[in-house]
């Protein structure tokens, strides 16, 4: 037994630097906030960044808002890769880097090009953040509060989305009812107003640059490198020297293969995650991330116009709605970090997939009879508050965490790469699915998948709460 380890007290439950490891995850947390809010801020500077660059062609428009997506996916291809190659800490500073960049191309620029250019960097940046803020805070997290600490990541996007959302109201002036074009255009939201919505962005990014600097680098990586004496004295500030040599212990133990001869060090991670043992976790993680956006609700968030127009809202009401919305999303995050740990991965992800079903059922009954008002937002209310406490954060906790430690950079880059391409279907289709089948036939739709998804964590998803991140690797493998 180690020394100063109580024989009743598991060394992954024993006491740890609360305030260190809770700051160490705030700061990488805040690629969450840059995420949220970049990915946001787009919207409220969207009427008046057309006029100045005269964007008429629907081609055009459609291309300012989703080119960076494009860069997303990129990111997100390029972080494994390069953050087993350079370490999780140096990717995640480049990122910050290319959020304060892109976020001062784009509001200096003189063109749409220029525009197209710091959008996919910012784009880019988000792709990075999104894989790398849960993958190192899951990587220096004890088991115990690994959930909780991985999900501050999700609480972080939510809070970057309704502070875009302040900022752009914050920043825009009233525009007077029946303005025309020319009016907009010459107006102080349609010269500087949204150059400075995408300005701001800066202020975060050096905050989270800075930050960064003073964080240390993943052990989990460190170890991966052979890097041992840099990794316990990072495990020993978290948790203290017993815990530093049981979780060394446990970490040099799922990388024996790595070291014998015929299977060297630097045998190329992405063959290995098709191996036996590793592709059904890859399969689990990437039908997890697929179904996080499958279930449906981001096109709430993405076409509450079109939702809430359907519902019988006007423009007032559907602005105070997306208040409301945002309102929720955070209100219930909070929610699922509190839980995530004692309830478990497993169980959330199964009421919030159970719960996302029945709600929709309902929605769509409600669109059907061309139900209006009230009723209909207390729905769309309850699938958000649903989503944001099961399928919204506990998603990025599992696939951070259920990796082995060698393959992990990659696998969470192929991880996420899919959920950003599931969100690029899911966004193109619904126009599609709701001009055609109309958002009855769209939401019960959603529902059938949501029940599908409930059946797949049935039956593939253990439960990983309180385990090390090698004991979770043992149990899948």
């Amino acid at each position: 037994m180690l020394p100063g380890v109580n024989r009743e007290t598991p060394v992954s439950e024993a006491p740890y630097n609360v305030a260190y490891t809770w700051a160490i995850s705030a700061v990488a947390a805040l690629g969450g906030l840059l995420f949220g809010y970049d990915w946001v801020v787009i919207g409220g500077a969207k009427p008046f960044y057309e006029k100045f660059f005269h964007l008429t062609a629907a081609w055009q428009q459609g291309w300012a808002m989703s080119c960076a997506l494009a860069g997303c996916l990129v990111g997100a291809l390029i972080s494994g890769w390069l953050s087993d190659r350079f370490g999780r800490k140096r990717l995640l500073i480049t990122a910050a880097f290319l959020f304060g960049a892109s976020s001062l191309v784009t509001a200096l620029a003189g063109t749409f090009s220029h525009f197209v250019m710091g959008r996919v960097s910012g784009g880019i940046a988000i792709g990075l953040a999104s894989s790398l803020s849960p993958m190192y805070i899951a990587e220096v997290s004890p088991p115990h509060v690994r959930g909780k600490l991985v999900s501050l990541n999700q609480f972080t996007i939510v809070s970057g989305i309704l502070l875009a959302q302040f900022i752009n109201w914050a920043i825009a002036r009233p525009v007077p009812a029946g303005a025309t074009a020319v009016e907009i255009l010459n107006s102080w939201n349609g010269q500087l107003g949204w150059r400075w919505m995408f300005g701001v962005t800066a202020i975060p990014a050096v905050l989270f640059f800075v930050c960064m600097f003073a964080v240390p680098e993943s052990p989990r990586w460190l170890a991966l490198k052979r890097r041992d004496h840099e990794a316990r004295r990072i495990l020993a500030r978290v948790g203290g020297d017993a815990y530093s040599a049981q979780a060394l212990a446990e970490i040099e133990a799922s990388l024996p293969a790595q070291g014998a001869a015929g299977n060297p060090r630097g045998k190329r991670e992405l063959a290995a995650l098709f191996e036996p043992g590793t592709s059904k976790i890859l399969l689990l993680a990437v039908v997890l991330a697929v179904f996080q956006q499958w279930c449906g609700i981001n096109v709430i968030f993405n076409y509450a116009e079109e939702v809430f127009s359907a519902a019988g809202y006007n423009i007032s009401g559907i602005l105070f709605d997306i208040v409301v919305t945002g309102a929720v999303n955070l209100a219930f995050t909070v929610v699922a970090i509190a839980t995530v740990d004692r309830v478990g991965r497993r169980l959330l992800m199964l009421i919030g997939s159970a719960g996302l079903a029945i709600i929709y059922v309902v929605l769509g009954i409600g669109y059907h009879q061309s139900s209006h008002g009230l009723y209909m937002l207390l729905l769309v209310v309850m699938a958000i508050a649903c989503y944001s406490m099961s399928l919204a954060p506990v998603t990025w906790v599992v696939i951070a965490e259920i990796f082995p430690n060698r393959i992990r950079g990659v696998g969470m880059s192929l991880a996420v790469s899919s959920l950003w391409i599931a969100s690029f279907i899911l966004t193109y289709t619904f126009p599609l699915l709701n001009h055609s089948l109309g958002p009855a036939v769209t939401f019960w739709i959603y529902s059938g998948i949501c029940v599908l998804g409930f059946v797949f964590i049935q039956f593939r998803l253990p439960e990983t709460k309180g385990k090390t991140l090698e004991e979770i690797e043992q149990g899948l493998t």
